[in-house]
């Protein structure tokens, strides 16, 4: 229950995950998490702000659309908790982009049915600059066409031990994954996916195994043996983290007012070349 005088903020956010340790919170370096908090406590006149947020994202992963939930206190306007927060950010590579009341009760996370992920290669020979930390870049040429008709194997419910992290906390391995599409526009392939939720590393570590498929390494075929072998070594590897952007957080009401089942206020389009 939000204490009195207090309301709680539904926060969308986008961010540049590189100078970042992730998104929580830790000893060892700046997190977006800290970055927020802290600006959350320069309007709460000094005092701690905890803060909860839809996903925790790894060191180096982008976001444009995550969203946060942050208790403040009841005295300020929608636009000025955006602005405030957003001057108090400063110099990092974080923006709130809206800001409304909570639902009593919401949590960014739990109340979460779906979230959109798209992860960028550019695939040419010259190093990128203006791309650079913001996507995976791949000198070899691959097949968009082969990648694409892999990554439709994985698609539905399955068993996804293969494509976790060996640190994955998760508890059950099964997951729904409702989208893997593989696009390419000049020198950037584009990996599209959507889910319900994911387990740790598994866009990057599908991702790294369909690159092997793009490269003529291997076949469509071996990508649904790797996921039916049901282990981590069958797979490919691990994707870095710079290509990866976390694009939207789905929820049966926008908690920004939009009044839709799909947020689009959450939704922005995927990143292109």
């Amino acid at each position: 229950m939000t204490a009195p005088g207090v309301v709680s903020w539904a926060l969308l956010l986008e961010y540049d995950g590189t100078p970042f340790v992730g998104w929580q919170r830790q000893a060892n370096g700046l997190s977006v998490q800290s970055v927020l908090e802290d600006a959350c406590a320069r309007l709460n006149s000094g005092a701690a702000v905890s803060t909860v947020a839809a996903g925790r994202t790894d060191a180096g992963v982008h976001a444009a659309g995550q969203v946060a939930l942050a208790a403040l206190p009841d005295r300020y306007r929608a636009e000025q908790i955006r602005d405030a927060l957003n001057f108090h950010m400063l110099p990092h590579p974080v923006a709130v982009l809206r800001a409304a009341p909570a639902a009593p009760g919401w949590n960014p996370r739990f109340d979460a049915v779906g979230r959109a992920y798209a992860y960028r290669i550019l695939n040419r020979r010259a190093r990128p600059a203006l791309d650079r930390h913001r996507a995976w870049h791949v000198e070899r040429p691959l097949d968009a066409d082969a990648m694409a008709e892999a990554a439709s194997l994985l698609l539905g419910r399955h068993d996804f031990t293969s494509f976790r992290a060996s640190a994955c906390q998760a508890t059950n391995p099964l997951r729904t994954l409702d989208r893997l599409d593989v696009t390419r526009h000049g020198d950037m392939l584009t990996v599209a996916a959507d889910a319900r939720s994911f387990l740790h590393h598994q866009v990057r570590n599908m991702v790294g195994t369909l690159k092997l498929v793009g490269e003529g390494r291997w076949r469509p075929a071996q990508v649904r043996a790797a996921l039916e072998a049901r282990d981590r070594r069958a797979a490919g590897p691990t994707a870095p983290p710079d290509g990866l952007m976390l694009l939207a957080v789905r929820y049966p009401q926008d908690p920004f007012g939009g009044g839709t089942s799909r947020t689009e206020a959450c939704t922005p389009p995927i990143p292109a070349a």
